[in-house]
């Protein structure tokens, strides 16, 4: 069996997420105990007793889908689980580098609290939106959007076969969502975000992050890990600083990354942290590549230990 982690990025947030596993195991609470201690805050009050609207604030969002992702390593760390591999979905990245022991849990909480941070107040005024197009391809998808006259639309994630992300001004991403249905979109759905991520209008925010990472301890890692930028493989050569700074700006290549695991032998892919959106994505790639694997999401005790029972 080679696993390969996959850590969740930002829209699958909601009030409570984790609450059972951080109640009923030891190793989770102290994972946010530290991160409380490094940050000097209360993650926990903010995840299950704030407002969907106040959790759904980039700057809240990141850090708390960080620390519920690190409880839930640390319990399949506690039970010997051993990837061979690990991505995320752009925030899911930092979560992806802890896994692999590139930066360090206090580390990881910092800059994650910094980033969304960030990615929140140096987005320009204005309003912005994301929207999930379904059932269109790549091409379709990036014409809908150039052929929005007025305003900012771009493709910024590629999840997977017949899904990508447009980002822009509410507006403008819109009409992209109406083009998209008129070239045969099946469904468009707007997220539960904040900014227009992804894109170069991030670029405040990316040259400020930089400076944050390079205050950072970076480390030889234990295990590959692939990143959102190409879907490759990092090397030991890889200038992290760049690559992460760069991240907020570029557009996520999550699909490609799910091919590289596949190429490299995952057959058991296991999601850490709320909700089964990338689960959904690694079921599509695999239905397109003609390949079967198994799939585990990690949310609550109930998959948390049906995961570990299926892993035994």
């Amino acid at each position: 069996m080679k696993i390969g982690y996959i850590f969740p990025g930002q829209g699958t947030q909601v009030v409570g997420m984790g609450k059972d596993i951080y109640e009923k195991y030891e190793k989770a609470r102290n994972v946010y105990k530290i991160i409380d201690s490094v940050l000097n805050e209360n993650i926990e009050k903010l995840t299950y007793e704030e407002k969907q609207e106040e959790l759904n604030k980039t700057e809240n969002t990141q850090i708390a889908i960080y620390a519920m992702s690190m409880a839930i390593l640390e319990i399949l760390n506690n039970n010997g689980i051993k990837p061979v591999v690990a991505a995320g979905l752009s925030l899911g990245e930092y979560s992806a580098l802890t896994a692999a022991g590139a930066i360090s849990l206090e580390d990881g909480a910092k800059i994650v609290r910094i980033r969304g941070k960030l990615m929140q107040n140096l987005a320009p005024k204005g309003n912005w939106a994301m929207a999930a197009i379904i059932g269109l391809e790549d091409n379709k998808v990036e014409e809908a959007c150039k052929n929005v006259t007025n305003g900012f639309v771009k493709a910024v994630n590629y999840n997977c076969p017949g899904q990508v992300v447009v980002s822009g001004e509410k507006e403008a991403v819109a009409k992209a969502m109406e083009n998209a249905k008129e070239l045969g979109a099946k469904r468009v759905i707007e997220l539960k975000t904040s900014g227009p991520f992804h894109t170069e209008k991030l670029q405040a925010a990316s040259i400020e992050l930089k400076k944050e990472l390079e205050k950072i301890d970076f480390k030889d890692f234990n295990i590959p890990i692939i990143k959102n930028l190409n879907g490759e493989e990092y090397k030991k050569e890889d200038n992290m600083v760049e690559i992460l700074s760069n991240h907020v700006v570029n557009p996520v290549k999550f699909g490609k990354s799910i091919e590289k695991m596949l190429e490299m032998g995952v057959d058991t892919f296991i999601e850490i942290g709320p909700g089964k959106t990338l689960s959904g994505f690694v079921k599509k790639v695999c239905k397109k590549l003609e390949k079967e694997v198994n799939v585990f999401n990690i949310e609550n005790v109930e998959t948390l230990e049906n995961t570990l029972q299926a892993l035994k």
